[in-house]
Order: structure tokens, then sequence, then C-alpha cells
């Protein structure tokens, strides 16, 4: 009995556990959010996801990364007169000084310097404008419908937006990055100040999540008037990595942290496959061998519950009898992996081993084949 009752107390107790965590986050304040699992891009929190707003600094985040893909951080920028006047936050650069590509990438994250952002959009998409059509066409290569970007630092301007799914998605693109995950989760970077004067810029990053929360490695910080309090935040605990997005949040440190500690506690990484493990052993026609094995070429891990680990299904395309003969790694086709019948990643499959041809009439026609080609030459 007394078994009995103690089991009763404890679902009770997780039960309002449940619902006092849902009606946490239901006081999310935010106008828009998401929570995104970086390995698969799985949402696992929304609020308005879809919605365009405004999206201050955390336009920076779309910056470094077009930056950085243009495989120019060693070259040398010149601080053209418009960088050296912007407004909003700066790190004072003179007209005239030169630094590299990759030093400004730091100003622009850590200290949030529109300066820095113009200098180097400038150097590398011949001006502000330019640099905006190559931040918005690899927003559409990453996914990002519903995002238009106007400028490289994002103060406010007309026809300049995103959504909280769409910053989620930039982000975790971004994050798969090495150069630019260690840039968003340095806490200090110096760079030389003006050439004229003995002293050096000490930048120390603006993002408290980096100082405050557990595992927290990235990302960007924003505001203006139009867009509030934006803050695009990351962490990651045991292998296991997330995303944060709040738009226009006045608590948006407390809300961030919040929805993260409640991804964390609700979700685990789970491996649902291996790679190098047999998926499946098929028939091979013609071939030396009657069957081969099907593998996949990578493993995946991405957030799911306790309750959902047998929910998961993987499927199989384009996986059928094969025709000898065809040699190890050769494409055997797709395994798709589902979770509430959406789609979350797609592997190719491959053959274990090669498999040689049994039929006579293959080698002589192979023999001559190269027969042929011999006498040609």
């Amino acid at each position: 009995m007394r078994r009995y009752i103690a089991f009763v107390i404890a679902a009770i107790i997780a039960a309002l556990s449940g619902i006092f965590a849902v009606h946490a986050l239901q006081e999310i304040s935010a106008r828009a959010a998401v929570v995104m699992d970086v390995s698969s891009n799985r949402v696992l929190y929304l609020k308005n996801m879809n919605e365009k707003l405004a999206m201050a600094s955390t336009t920076k985040i779309m910056t470094l990364i077009v930056a950085i893909e243009s495989g120019k951080l060693d070259e040398k920028v010149k601080v053209s007169k418009r960088a050296s006047h912007m407004e909003g936050s700066s790190i004072y650069l003179r007209e005239g000084e030169r630094h590299t590509v990759s030093d400004l990438l730091y100003a622009i994250m850590l200290r949030s310097g529109n300066d820095a952002a113009v200098a180097v959009a400038e150097h590398i998409g011949g001006s502000v404008e330019g640099f905006a059509d190559m931040m918005n066409k690899k927003a559409a290569e990453i996914g990002a419908k519903n995002t238009r970007f106007a400028n490289p630092h994002g103060l406010d301007t007309e026809g300049h937006y995103t959504t909280a799914y769409d910053l989620a998605l930039i982000t975790s693109y971004a994050l798969k990055n090495p150069v630019f995950s260690n840039i968003v989760s340095s806490k200090k970077k110096i760079i030389e100040g003006p050439p004229d004067e003995n002293w050096d810029r000490v930048m120390i990053n603006k993002n408290k999540m980096l100082w405050q929360f557990d595992g927290g490695d990235g990302v960007k910080t924003g505001f203006t008037n139009k867009a509030g309090r934006c803050l695009v935040s990351s962490a990651t605990r045991d292998g296991f990595q997330i995303i944060c997005v709040v738009l226009n949040c006045g608590p948006m440190w407390n809300d961030s942290s919040s929805l993260l500690e409640h991804a964390f506690k609700n979700y685990t990484k789970t491996k649902v496959v291996e790679k190098d493990s047999t998926f499946k052993v098929i028939e091979v026609r013609n071939g030396k061998e009657r069957f081969v094995g099907v593998k996949p070429v990578e493993d995946f891990a991405f957030a799911l519950r306790e309750d959902e680990k047998d929910d998961v299904e993987l499927v199989a395309k384009d996986l059928e009898a094969v025709q000898a003969p065809f040699e190890k790694g050769d494409d055997a086709g797709r395994l798709e992996v589902y979770i509430d019948n959406t789609l979350i990643k797609t592997i190719r499959l491959e053959y274990s081993e090669g498999v040689e041809s049994s039929s006579p009439f293959f080698y002589l026609k192979r023999i001559l084949k190269d027969y042929i080609s011999y006498t040609e030459q």
C-alpha cells in the first residue's frame, strides 16, 4: 500500500512539474521565439516563429558567415569615411585605418561595431548594397524564406526583417562553421588602435550568456527602437547544442535562460543512426555473392524527449535488389529519419562490400570493349 501511495505521489509531482514547466513557457515575453536543435534543426519550442520582425544587430550573424565564406579573412580592409561615421554601436574606427577582415569580425560580434560591419561589407561586397545582395543570396541557400537584409549592421531600415525561425536556421548553419563558432564564443579580443596613437582596442563580449549560462557559447545581442531587445543565444552540454532566438523581448536574458534550461531538461541528444552498422541486407543479381549489406555513411543523433524515442522512423528509399558488379562504397539509396511524420535528416546509404559479376558475358563484353579502345588508339 505504501509503495502504491508513493507511486501516486510521484506521478502527481511529475504531472504538476509538467504543468508548471508549460506555464513558465507561456509567460515568455518575447514577441517571437524559437528553440532549435543544431544537429537536426528540429524546433523544440516556438512562439510566432514565422512573424516578420526587425532583427537589430542579430543581423550580424549573417554578416559574419558571408564574410567568413568569402575566404578573405587575412585581407587588409581600409576603413572608409562612410564606415568611420556610422551611427550606433561602434569601436571608433578612423578613416584610413587598416585591419584584417578577421579582426573586424571580432569587433562586429564582441562589441557589435556598426563601423566594422560597414568596413567589411564594403571590402567584400564592393559596397554595403552589394554585400546585402550576398547576404540575401546566402539566406535563400540556407532556406530562410521570410528574411531580407538591407544592410550588414541591423539599424532600422525599410525592408530589413527576419523571423525567429529563419534566424535560428541561419544561426544553426553558421554554428557548424568552426571559425564562426570560435569568434562568437570568444569573451575577449584585442586589436590594434589607431596607428598614430599608442593604445589598443580591448573588446569584451557583450553577450552575458557566455558568462552566466552553463554551457553558453554564443551568439549575438541586438537592440533598436523598432526591433526591441533581441538575443540569439546558444549553449552546449554533453555535445548537445541548442539555439534560442527571442525577438522584441524585454527580459531577453531571463527568457532565453528559461527556454534553454527547459530544452536541456526535457530533451537529450539521442543517436538513432550508426555509421558502419548494417541497416539492411539486400539481394544481389548475377553476382558472385547472393547478398550484400547496406550501411549509412554517417552517425546521426538529434534532440528527443524520453517518450519520443520509440517514435523515430527510419525509412529506406531507392533500396532494392542490385545488379552486380559494383564497388564497396557505391551509392545504395538513402535513409530518411522521421519524427511525428516530419523529415529530420536524409543520409546516404552505401554498399559495405563490392561484388563481382558471375556472368561470363559481362567479362566477355569488358574484354571486347577494352580491345576496341586499344585498337582505336
